[in-house]
């Protein structure tokens, strides 16, 4: 992408995340579209993206958002207000009242879990599900993988043997399984091969099969048709509702993050800027990942070599090294691409970080902004 395809770029503050109107309402009409053609019910993983100014546009699309606790279950609940998820790996017992209220379904993660606080979520009226590990590795990136070896994850066939087989799920009625990171129809097809091989025999007993997270379906390249095959047959085969919860696949390539040059070390080819990957992009460090920049190339492509870095006193708060046309000086501008998804929600203020405003930008370079952030948002915390 060219910068010139950002009109906006000079006129934002920085550092800000500027969300794309327009590319997040693509990706939401790729997503409606399965749920039309498929009768599937799609859901935002709010763990990925949380800007609830949004949740009336995503819901307008959507089918509702999941959680992964009692303050995404709020969330969810009081600005989108459409079916509401939530699994966690083991719920508090001091959430569970306000939860079984405004919840729809509630995964668990163990079968210890479904007997502590089942019957307290039935008799809510809420769905209940468990969360299964089909011990089915398709990524490369451990720290990702919920299949890994000693994985606390999901609940194993064995551990459901060990406990009766089928009747220790009576008055389940679901089963959810996320595996996936990144990835494409492909590896989720080896998956429910896994989940049918291992837990088949359980589906016809459920009304409905949650396939989780990590679905790429919005990236370009996807196999949707292939996704759709998959879902038509686990209803065809198992008369079971089918649930996609994806996160990154919402608002994947549909924000990014502008920072400010504020000064450049010639001689060590470093352009310092006043944005940071462990405050502001943490996934940066913690995947790790190298991410685009807006008119970049490959160290050596262009002219100018540059290793972005932060301000903080981290020795490893880099962010990557790119080339560029022109040379960076003091005020430049860079701009860095996907940069809605895993981070507002995970950013931070180490060092006394400025968090970076929040902005959105329409199709017609109109921007608006949504939140702004000062010394009383670092100090609150503390």
């Amino acid at each position: 992408m060219a910068r010139a395809s950002l009109p906006w770029l000079e006129r934002v503050p920085t550092p800000s995340y500027v969300i794309d109107l327009a590319r997040l309402r693509q990706n939401l009409a790729i997503l409606k579209d399965i749920e039309e053609t498929t009768g599937a019910h799609v859901l935002l993983a709010q763990k990925c993206f949380s800007m609830y100014s949004l949740y009336p546009l995503i819901g307008a699309y959507l089918s509702g958002t999941t959680a992964s606790g009692l303050y995404e279950a709020r969330l969810g609940h009081e600005e989108m207000g459409k079916e509401n998820h939530v699994f966690s790996p083991a719920y508090r017992a001091e959430d569970m009242a306000e939860l079984v209220t405004i919840t729809d379904h509630m995964v668990f993660n163990s079968l210890s879990q479904w007997r502590r606080f089942g019957a307290q979520a039935q008799a809510a009226g809420v769905s209940c599900g468990l969360r299964i590990n089909p011990e089915c590795s398709t990524q490369e990136h451990a720290i990702y993988d919920p299949c890994a070896p000693g994985s606390r994850l999901g609940t194993r066939r064995a551990a459901i043997d060990a406990a009766g087989g089928r009747a220790a799920l009576a008055g389940l009625d679901g089963l959810h399984f996320h595996t996936l990171c990144e990835q494409g129809a492909d590896a989720l097809d080896v998956t429910v091969q896994a989940v049918e091989q291992r837990f088949g025999d359980l589906l016809p007993a459920m009304k409905w099969l949650n396939l989780g997270g990590g679905h790429h379906i919005t990236k370009p390249g996807y196999d949707i048709p292939r996704l759709k095959r998959i879902i038509r047959h686990l209803q065809d085969t198992y008369d079971v509702t089918v649930y996609l919860e994806p996160g990154e696949a919402v608002a994947l390539d549909a924000g990014y993050l502008v920072a400010t040059v504020l000064d450049v070390q010639e001689e060590n080819g470093i352009a310092i800027l006043d944005t940071s990957a462990a405050c502001h992009m943490p996934d940066v460090i913690e995947m790790p990942y190298r991410p685009p920049v807006v008119g970049s190339g490959e160290p050596g492509a262009k002219a100018y070599t540059y290793t972005l870095a932060a301000p903080t006193c981290l020795a490893g708060d880099t962010i990557g090294t790119y080339s560029f046309d022109a040379p960076l000086a003091i005020g430049s501008r860079v701009v860095f691409a996907d940069m809605a998804i895993y981070t507002m929600v995970k950013n931070n203020t180490f060092n006394g970080m400025p968090l970076p405003a929040i902005l959105t930008a329409d199709e017609d370079g109109t921007t608006k902004t949504v939140r702004t952030f000062g010394y009383e948002d670092f100090k609150s915390r503390l």
